[in-house]
């Protein structure tokens, strides 16, 4: 009995896990902070003498 449980909890706690990152990547991405497309649009001037 302890043997079984122990397998079916470990394959929930596995699939638990994976819908976790699932939701957090998911939640980075939607953010826009894996984008940064803020941070590419950078004009450099030099000064015309």
């Amino acid at each position: 009995m302890a043997d079984g449980e122990g397998t079916g909890s470990s394959a929930i706690w596995a699939v638990a896990l994976i819908i976790i990152v699932a939701l957090i990547v998911g939640a980075v991405y939607y953010s826009g902070i894996l984008t940064r497309k803020q941070a590419v649009d950078i004009n450099v001037t030099a000064p015309s003498r």
